[in-house]
């Protein structure tokens, strides 16, 4: 889902020729899924990016249906389940009147990923549900069920049902400076440029940070952590908060006085759509890995690894150093799926996650969390192994 995931991505499921792509062209406008009346057209998830009035751009995410059958049927039930731990909402699309194990057993799973959902009883062109069976459906699901045709649809009364379910957190919740800055503070960002760093450009955490301050009615400052000194001795005003990529974090810690609150990019990322308390109680982990244990690196987007790569060359290196032990590391890079075997590491080491919604990245830890594996992330890592956790850290508990 690279490129579109800090959108609200919401998936449709159902059983198979239950209208769920002709559904998604409905609420689109447009013909974007392929419509068949063979069943188990669909067959890997498709994903397809609207505007939705009050809402901003949603991923629309087309499964297979939850009843395919055989080998390969399987496969793709499977691939339709896993999408479960990665979106913001879940649409169940009902119809013949029917609903048994097979849509219990998905909302079961919504459940478990905490993923609300809505009950939809599509195709009422064709075949008008019973109102014995909508009310008994209601009362099973707690839900309202709504009644939809994509030949006639009322797509406003969908939109609206989905502004009234989903958690405002999915797409209101993206301040990185939540209390921590007010109208007219100053906050020096600092943003290394290495073999690493993207040519032409700033990484999407910066780029983020930077709205995120003018979005506060706060003064941006941004400079090289080469120019850092010079930046803060200019300043008339002293500086609400210096922010920093993680891994220069010793050289910064050096200049800004004991003061100022300092912490990096990905710290803020932790706290604003990562599990932070949970990264406060990992992180420090670290300190208790042995020889032999290996630990599990979560890298959200693909890129070519350098050098000076942060997840594959810089944390396991500082690691071992850090800790002395011969150490191993497992490195997963964009959205594979987690080792199902997940207790077999010692932590797991998630990446600020920029790329990633609240909810994916909440569900891509959740296995970890669930078994008691220690989780940390980049920022909170690099600031662990440099000695500076606790003042990186805790002026964000607020």
């Amino acid at each position: 889902m690279k490129g579109k995931d800090l959108r609200i991505h919401i998936g449709v499921f159902g059983r198979r020729n239950y209208g769920k792509s002709s559904f998604i062209n409905a609420v689109c406008g447009q013909q974007t899924a392929i419509v068949s009346d063979v069943a188990g057209t669909t067959t890997d998830p498709v994903k397809k990016t609207v505007e939705i009035h009050r809402l901003g751009p949603v991923v629309m995410v087309d499964t297979a249906g939850i009843d395919d059958t055989g080998d390969l049927g399987k496969i793709r039930v499977e691939h339709s389940l896993a999408v479960i731990s990665q979106i913001d909402f879940a649409v169940l699309l009902i119809g013949n009147n029917t609903f048994d194990e097979v849509e219990r057993s998905l909302i079961s799973k919504f459940k478990s990923h905490n993923v609300p959902f809505a009950v939809i009883y599509n195709k009422i062109d064709i075949a008008a549900p019973e109102k014995s069976f909508i009310n008994s459906v209601e009362k099973e699901t707690n839900t309202t069920v709504l009644q939809f045709s994509a030949k006639f649809p009322d797509v406003d009364l969908f939109v609206n049902m989905l502004l009234s379910e989903i958690p405002e957190t999915s797409f209101n919740n993206n301040d990185m400076f939540r209390g921590l800055i007010h109208e007219g503070d100053v906050v020096v960002l600092v943003t290394p440029i290495d073999s690493a760093a993207p040519e032409g450009r700033m990484i999407l955490p910066q780029v983020q940070a930077i709205r995120n301050v003018i979005d506060h009615n706060a003064i941006s400052v941004v400079c090289r952590e080469t120019e850092l000194q010079r930046t803060l001795v200019s300043l008339k005003s002293r500086p609400a908060i210096v922010v920093t990529d993680s891994q220069a974090f010793s050289f910064v810690n050096d200049i800004v006085p004991a003061d100022i609150p300092l912490t990096g990019f990905s710290v803020l990322l932790a706290r604003l759509k990562g599990n932070y308390e949970k990264y406060l109680e990992g992180t420090p982990k670290i300190s208790s890995l042995k020889d032999g244990d290996t630990v599990l690196i979560l890298e959200s987007c693909t890129h070519h690894a350098t050098c000076e790569d942060i997840g594959t060359v810089k944390i396991p290196r500082m690691i071992r150093k850090f800790t002395g032990k011969d150490v191993n590391f497992k490195i997963i890079s964009g959205f594979d799926e987690v080792p199902e075997s997940i207790s077999d590491y010692a932590m797991v080491i998630q990446c600020g996650g920029c790329v990633m919604t609240r909810k994916q990245l909440e569900g891509r830890l959740k296995p970890a969390i669930d078994l008691g594996v220690p989780v940390s992330n980049y920022g909170m890592t690099l600031a662990y192994v440099t000695g500076i956790f606790d003042r990186a850290t805790q002026s964000l508990i607020k």
